[in-house]
């Protein structure tokens, strides 16, 4: 692309209402993917004396060449907004220098852009902000304030882990209900039940284990990738992905699996936690720490390894239509929510078209609706098959 400084047209000062439009018009040529002329339009307003449209100008252009992948040029324009003072372009501003920094890995230096980011952000991006915040915290190695940003980034007083607290609630399950106790047997996936009605067995599963080994297998597991997903994604969206997962393995538990044989245990909800890892981890690449990282790294081998196994040695003891069902719903939901915990590469990725990715902002929210309704609808869709009397006129 040209420079557009190079290509202006030489004409008198704009009036405020000129300089406005500019902006406007400016702003829908990048929306369709036209760079060249948006930057000229841009270009023109860059020194009218109001500084907040001089700084929208000079945040336009460097969206301007961030789209064409001249990220040196759209820094330093970023730069100039910010530098301008006190405007609404200013948050942006800082916050599109942060990211940049971290694509960089000037990670010291992007912590300062995200504080500056921080100050100015609307309370709705505080959040977002502050867990960004503490994964480059936890990245250079300030575990305190890590953990005060993770702290912040949940928002709503939570001071705790959700994903801890669900192996906590598991472990006392197990307590509370251990095999063959009464309880036990009210909660368990038993698919005759089911089919009589008793469709709250489809999510009770997760919570009973059949030996201690059992439960502190799949525990160490939720141990190393719930933290993983919470941070990613909020902990409202790790309980949905959770519970959704957890339906899900049960559905194809009760749909393929043997009518005769019950299931019990989170392994199908923990599948579909490495399924959400994995997928999110390809598509949205989400900026993790190093620890993070290497999991997510090691999670295909995992998923493969745990999946051989079960096919294997576990075949007959371990229920494998429930983990396939897990992991597939987990990686569907990996696939289409978009990462809200922290930075991604792929949110800067644009259609030059003018049409959203899942990465884009106007696409977020209703994918997020749709891609749960779409996998509450095929759960229903597979209770419904799953419930065919036939396949219980042995019982």
């Amino acid at each position: 692309m040209e420079d557009p400084t190079r290509a202006r047209a030489p004409q008198g000062t704009l009036s405020r209402p000129e300089a406005v439009d500019h902006l406007a018009r400016a702003d829908a040529l990048l929306a369709s993917g036209d760079l060249q002329d948006s930057a000229n339009l841009y270009s023109r307003v860059v020194g009218y004396p109001e500084p907040a449209i001089t700084a929208a100008a000079l945040l336009g252009i460097g969206n301007v060449w961030f789209r064409a992948n001249e990220e040196d040029q759209a820094l330093t324009s970023w730069r100039a907004a910010a530098d301008v003072g006190e405007t609404p372009s200013s948050y942006l501003a800082w916050r599109s220098i942060a990211a940049e920094l971290v694509r960089r890995g000037s990670l010291p230096a992007a912590i300062k852009a995200y504080r500056e980011a921080d100050r100015r952000a609307p309370a709705g991006d505080k959040a977002e902000i502050a867990s960004r915040l503490g994964w480059l915290a936890k990245e250079t190695g300030d575990g305190g304030s890590s953990r005060r940003y993770f702290a912040r980034s949940r928002g709503d007083g939570l001071p705790f882990s959700v994903a801890y607290a669900v192996i906590a609630i598991t472990v006392v399950a197990y307590v509370v209900a251990p095999p063959d106790s009464s309880i036990y047997n009210s909660l368990l996936l038993d698919k005759g039940a089911v089919a009589g009605g008793e469709y709250w067995r489809l999510l009770t599963v997760a919570l009973l284990h059949e030996s201690p080994i059992h439960l502190a297998f799949n525990m160490y597991a939720l141990y190393l990738v719930g933290p993983v997903v919470e941070r990613i994604y909020g902990w409202k969206l790790f309980i949905v992905m959770y519970l959704a997962c957890d339906l899900a393995a049960s559905v194809a538990s009760y749909v393929f699996g043997n009518p005769l044989i019950g299931s019990v245990g989170a392994s199908g909800a923990i599948f579909g936690l490495f399924g959400c890892l994995f997928a999110a981890g390809r598509i949205h690449n989400p900026v993790l720490d190093r620890q993070s990282r290497g999991l997510a790294a090691q999670i295909g081998t995992l998923i493969v390894l745990n999946l051989v196994i079960g096919f294997t040695f576990g075949a007959g003891t371990i229920d494998n239509f429930a983990h396939v069902g897990g992991l597939l719903a987990g990686g569907w939901l990996g696939a289409v929510l978009v990462p809200t915990g922290v930075p991604t590469l792929a949110g800067h990725w644009q259609r030059t078209n003018g049409l959203p990715l899942p990465t884009d902002p106007r696409a977020t929210a209703s994918l997020r609706v749709l891609a749960v309704a779409a996998l509450l609808v095929l759960c229903l869709v597979g209770v419904i098959i799953g419930s065919d009397p036939s396949r219980f006129a042995q019982l």
